[in-house]
């Protein structure tokens, strides 16, 4: 992997795992007759509503992007039947769909839980998927490449036209200049906005797998693998709640003189906290990720007595290579470094990035793990691995 690249990817770990975007107030589903509606029940993701009608289902996405204004509604119609008459905008799309076009990794996990990978007829890039057989059928050409995703570059218009795919899945930023969806939409191209990376809690995000299936008619078997996701994930985290002690904690490495520190409220510090640690800037406000010098990282840090997530470093003298001053803190000295890179391919693509959505529980079982080994004793590592 060239080295700009790699830099490029240390910053977006940097940002995906503390998350930038803070959630918005929910914006109003379009206003339609409280009779006509019957809405799913979504217990944690914040961002989307499902809602049944005679005839359709109604996916709202309410906060596309960080800072968006309107909703995007989208109306689920049974194959062969017609959309309702009051569609207005709505995007509608027939279900259930049987070609699928992934433009993240995220979605991977999910059409795997769902027997529905092989719907799967494009994705954006996959030099960094982590799944073995999207991987393998990118290589054979079964799977087409068609850029446009998070990996950057720009989207293969013509390429998806010709595949006329029954539904393309992507994320958004706002941005027309780096955002595929506007020009999938002027080709009249049925292009979907999934936000699950603006989720905070680790179970709002794994939610989004009731979305995804909503398309495959699966709706009910997702919410009831979710729901069984829930109960592990709750049992896990009532094994922390009574600790009269709690081990502490700090993340990330210093990139080029700034230090990024996952905000009190973010993605990463919820998950610290279910795991029963003293995450040591939980005071730090928002969900985002704050950028700090150096000095006040070790000022607060030097003596927690865990370090975590810590970029490429896949031992400690690689760590160590990164900054000599890292063997001052505490957690260094005392081997006590483990990072997310137990499960990462060749080419760098990693699976915490890409199951781990899915997989709340797990990556919980794993901090829990390291740092109380007493409470998961026949729990083994799956994301997560100690630096030697």
């Amino acid at each position: 992997m060239k080295k700009t690249t790699r830099l490029i990817l240390f910053l977006f770990i940097i940002v995906l795992s503390a998350c930038s975007a803070a959630p918005a107030a929910q914006a109003p589903a379009e206003t339609m007759p409280a009779t006509e509606l019957r809405a799913f029940p979504i217990r944690f993701a914040q961002h989307f509503t499902l809602e049944y009608s005679d005839g359709y289902k109604k996916l709202t996405v309410l906060q596309p992007w960080a800072g968006a204004s309107e909703p995007l509604t989208y109306l689920l119609v049974p194959r062969g039947e017609a959309a309702p008459a009051d569609a207005g905008d709505a995007l509608v799309i027939e279900t259930p769909v049987r070609s699928f076009v992934a433009m993240s990794t995220t979605y991977y996990p999910f059409l795997e839980k769902f027997g529905k990978l092989d719907a799967l007829v494009a994705v954006d890039d996959a030099t960094y998927a982590y799944n073995p057989q999207v991987r393998a059928r990118a290589a054979d050409g079964s799977l087409a490449l068609v850029g446009g995703g998070a990996s950057g570059g720009s989207v293969n218009v013509e390429k998806l036209l010709e595949l006329n795919p029954d539904l393309i899945m992507t994320s958004a930023s706002g941005s027309p200049e780096l955002d595929a969806h506007p020009k999938l939409l002027e080709a009249s191209l049925p292009v979907v906005i999934n936000s699950d990376y603006l989720e905070q809690s680790p179970l709002g995000r794994a939610e989004w797998g009731i979305f995804i299936a909503a398309f495959f008619d699966l709706e009910e078997q997702a919410a009831q693998d979710f729901d069984a996701l829930v109960q592990r994930y709750e049992a896990a985290k009532k094994l922390t709640e009574a600790l009269p002690e709690k081990v502490s904690v700090f993340t990330n490495t210093d990139y080029q003189g700034t230090w990024y520190v996952p905000g009190g409220e973010s993605y990463a510090a919820l998950l610290l906290k279910d795991a029963g640690a003293r995450y040591v800037f939980g005071d730090q406000p928002g969900y985002g990720a704050a950028p700090l010098a150096f000095e006040a990282v070790f000022d607060a840090a030097k003596d927690a007595d865990f370090w975590l997530n810590v970029g490429f470093a896949s031992d400690l003298d690689s760590l160590l290579a990164m900054d000599t001053r890292y063997a001052e803190f505490k957690a260094f000295a005392q081997g006590n470094v483990y990072n997310y890179n137990a499960r990462v391919t060749d080419a760098g693509g990693s699976d915490y990035f890409e199951s781990g959505v899915a997989n709340p529980d797990i990556i919980l079982k794993d901090l829990i793990r390291i740092f109380y080994p007493d409470l998961l004793p026949e729990h083994a590592l799956y994301y997560y691995q100690q630096l030697n």
